[in-house]
């Protein structure tokens, strides 16, 4: 989970961009941190860029398929 320390720098957002997930390999939708939804690992990507391969980090079984979720986006 990404930590901040002052509030007046982060806006609560429900744009849509939250919630597309982003698989390995895939172009970079949106600049910002991702947070993998199987394991919680956090990168930081760039728009236009590729999100890191499938094996940059394992999984075990439980935690199914990299899946990259952004978590925080500059406006």
């Amino acid at each position: 989970m990404a930590d901040y320390k002052n509030p007046s720098y982060v806006a609560r957002s429900m744009h849509p961009r939250f919630d597309e997930l982003t698989s390995p390999g895939e172009a970079v939708p949106y600049s910002g941190i991702y947070r993998c939804d199987g394991c919680a690992h956090e990168i930081v990507s760039t728009e236009g860029h590729v999100m890191p391969p499938q094996n940059h980090h394992q999984h075990s079984s439980e935690q199914g398929p990299i899946r990259w979720r952004l978590i925080v986006s500059p406006r």
